[in-house]
């Protein structure tokens, strides 16, 4: 079965910037296809060499057995693209916005209406068709936008962050909707930095981290991987790094305890890696106690993605998160400060 979607050793630089260092992926067809990562590490510049819209400097990337760098015409007719940023002429109403998009996609005028209306009933919007975009709301835009990208029948539906910014109201209906797209057998492809949408969506997920994939497989396989309880822990709001690192010596000498990192990021509190067993954290309550040591806060749950991220790099998403926007705002001082 040819692939929905082939990457290979994906690579593209900007100047000195390595935007992508070494992607490679492969989506079949039918399946919700995820890739999470931090902003800037690397997703949108893959979605947008995929889409033809940036030339990778070097890599294999196909389009249902279509090369994207040797026929970007006939790949941009197998695909839909969505953009992160909503980009609708406010004076239009919904209607003519679709009617100029099916003209970019040159459909058979006796197809247009047809089809429009198509759109408009699958994502519920006959009732604000002929409003101005101007006056639509968030999700509104979104569901628009998405109509946009479907309106020429796509075999494959690519969604950068498709839910940022949203509520949750209108998140559940993005996330139903693009459940009943794989339903009816369009392949989707979705990048977010949101952990739970990648969980709940995502048949099959590659995790980038600056520029690389540094996990793949199934979101339940990826945790599995892992392995093990997690527990976090919080001496104190803000924990001295000297009292944390007495704690974690302290919690990596029991038994079941498996792995023991410091959160610099987040006041010193401690991420543990346990064997699954109800005393767990009893146990490390009570010798806290007996240290003479307070319990700001201690949670017990099962691994989840971003403990797949943890794993693989050291950091959490959040943290990952903040390093990226510290980077954009230190960028942005310099620049400023050369004014």
């Amino acid at each position: 079965m040819t692939a929905a979607v082939l990457i290979e050793n994906l690579q593209k630089r900007y100047g000195k910037v390595e935007a992508v260092k070494d992607v490679s992926l492969e989506v079949q067809p039918g399946e919700i296809f995820g890739l999470l990562g931090p902003n800037g590490a690397g997703k949108t510049t893959t979605l947008r060499c995929l889409c033809t819209l940036t030339t990778p400097d070097s890599g294999r990337v196909e389009v249902a057995g279509t090369s994207v760098t040797q026929h970007p015409r006939a790949a941009r007719q197998r695909l839909g693209y969505v953009a992160q940023e909503v980009a609708l002429d406010k004076m239009l109403t919904g209607r003519e916005l679709l009617q100029l998009q099916a003209a970019l996609y040159h459909l058979p005028s006796a197809l247009i209406s047809e089809r429009i209306n198509a759109m408009l009933t699958l994502l519920d919007l006959q009732a604000w068709a002929d409003q101005k975009t101007g006056t639509y709301s968030g999700g509104l835009r979104k569901r628009l936008d998405l109509a946009a990208g479907l309106l020429h029948q796509p075999d494959l539906l690519i969604l950068d962050e498709p839910t940022v910014g949203l509520d949750i109201e209108s998140r559940v209906v993005i996330w139903n909707f693009l459940r009943q797209l794989r339903e009816g057998g369009t392949t989707v492809l979705i990048t977010s930095h949101y952990l739970e949408e990648v969980d709940a969506l995502a048949d099959q997920v590659a995790i980038i981290d600056q520029g690389k994939v540094i996990a793949a497989g199934t979101p339940s396989a990826l945790k599995d991987r892992v392995g093990g309880d997690r527990i976090t822990l919080r001496i104190r709001e803000f924990a001295p790094l000297a009292e944390a690192e007495q704690v974690k010596a302290m919690v990596e000498a029991m038994p079941f305890v498996q792995d023991v990192i410091i959160n610099t990021a987040q006041g010193n509190s401690l991420n543990l890696v346990v064997t699954p067993q109800s005393e767990a954290l009893i146990t490390i309550q009570q010798a806290l106690k007996d240290a003479g040591l307070p319990t700001f806060g201690i949670a017990q749950s099962r691994p989840s993605l971003d403990d797949v991220y943890l794993a693989a790099t050291g950091r959490t998403l959040m943290d990952a998160e903040l390093a990226a926007a510290g980077q954009r705002d230190t960028k942005k001082e310099r620049k400023e400060n050369m004014r």
